[in-house]
């Protein structure tokens, strides 16, 4: 990668949207046709959603921005990300540009397994039904991986069998046997559905027990991406607060979010806006990448932070981040739709375990600016001058008036609907 090819963009944010589209356009050597989709001009088509979803209408659009300054691994990256909530892609590109200060993000993922589940039920001994299990495990692989089509080509398949006795549930003893497989650049749930599903009259045989559910799970914790990077001190300083209380601050922020579910939750919530959106960007399923997140963070018994933060014994701040991470870049609408390719081709993602560490960076990102903010000068110091857009906006303020009526309130510290409903009637009576 060349000297100029970098994700560091000095006041990208200030350039008018077009040239921002040009940009990343030469940067990822985009198409006419991928600039169009990309500037939501040939984006998805209502043509094309109506094959994509049952009793289709329309379709909706989200802003896609740009999440500038990432180095990963050595590697600049632009982030695509899909998302309507002022603040989050400002405060990610911020926070990546105080890593790089040390070397960017070190990321690294385990191989994409996911679990297909199976529950046997109506056993006299859950255990010796284990063990049946367990002794007909190679043919189950075997049936398991002739049924599972191209992926087996790719180098997936199945790799592994789980037993997990359940002695008191409500209905009670049930014994659950985990399917592990290997989905490739794929996120799975097809795959793996279709192996469980076959699977389960041989193990209705094996075990002389019934089987009701035979679904994928979402907590893939066999499929989990990680990030890490360090701060120096010197670059959390500012006329408020030195690098060194700053560091002792969002430790501090972290330890409580760690010890406490009730910050948890709000925490681990800051860390899914930056997921989520890159998630969502690419045409991956959000809500199964949420889902897995906030039970792994469950995973003991109580729940907690996905992130830690620390101070180095040199003063300095180091962050990491866990958690699984089921994403794909093949099928489903990740393919389908135009934006999600294009985002794709952004990041030049090249299999889904890098699209994973690469989420797993932003979500460490957007925790960092999250408690940055929160420890030192509040969240609302900067997140309500962003708000300030929204509102100019929806007082009807016109391209020319935003600016202007956005200045306005922040010099009168009054950033609110009604205000800036007040500001627009103003200017255009005096332009009348």
């Amino acid at each position: 990668m060349t000297q100029e090819h970098t994700s560091r963009m000095p006041g990208f944010y200030k350039r008018p949207l077009t040239e921002r589209a040009a940009l990343v356009a030469q940067w990822a050597g985009l198409s006419p046709q991928e600039q169009a989709a990309l500037l939501g001009v040939a984006g998805l088509s209502a043509a094309q959603a109506d094959h994509m979803i049952e009793n289709v209408v329309g379709v909706y659009s989200l802003p896609l921005g740009i999440a500038t300054n990432f180095l990963i691994n050595d590697v600049d990256v632009l982030i695509p990300m899909a998302i309507e909530e002022p603040s989050v892609v400002a405060a990610i590109s911020n926070a990546a540009k105080l890593f790089r200060a040390s070397g960017g993000f070190r990321t690294s993922s385990d191989e994409p397994i996911m679990i297909g589940q199976m529950q046997v039920l109506d056993l006299p001994d859950v255990y010796v039904a284990a063990g049946a299990v367990m002794a007909q495990r190679d043919r189950l692989l075997a049936e398991a991986n002739a049924v599972s089509g191209p992926i087996i080509q790719y180098g997936g398949g199945a790799r592994g069998l789980e037993v997990r006795p359940l002695t008191d549930t409500p209905v009670g003893p049930m014994l659950i046997v985990h399917l592990l497989f290997d989905t490739r650049d794929a996120m799975g749930a097809n795959t793996v559905n279709t192996a469980v599903e076959h699977l389960a009259p041989m193990l209705e045989a094996i075990t002389g027990g019934r089987v009701n559910l035979r679904i994928l799970s979402n907590l893939a914790d066999h499929r989990k991406a990680r990030a890490e990077g360090l701060i120096p001190a010197s670059e959390l300083a500012t006329d408020e607060i030195s690098g060194q209380d700053a560091v002792r601050a969002i430790v501090e922020a972290g330890a409580f979010a760690e010890a406490d579910p009730y910050r948890a939750a709000t925490h681990n919530k800051g860390i899914m806006n930056g997921i989520d959106a890159v998630v969502i960007a690419t045409g991956n399923d959000w809500r199964a990448v949420e889902a897995g997140a906030h039970a792994y963070a469950a995973r003991d018994g109580v729940y907690r932070s996905l992130t830690h933060w620390s101070m180095t014994p040199t003063g300095d701040l180091l962050g990491s981040i866990e958690l699984p991470m089921a994403v794909g870049t093949v099928g489903g609408a990740t393919r389908v739709h135009p934006a999600a390719r294009v985002a794709l081709k952004v990041m030049n993602i090249s299999n889904a375990r890098q699209l994973s560490e690469i989420m797993a960076a932003v979500g460490l990102a957007q925790n960092l600016a999250a408690i940055r903010a929160l420890a030192t000068v509040g969240i609302q110091h900067g997140h309500m001058r962003l708000h300030a857009r929204q509102f100019a906006i929806a007082a009807g303020a016109t391209a020319e008036q935003v600016a202007q009526v956005v200045q306005q309130m922040i010099d009168e510290k009054n950033i609110l609907l009604e205000r800036a409903q007040e500001i627009v009637r103003e200017m255009n009576s005096a332009g009348s």
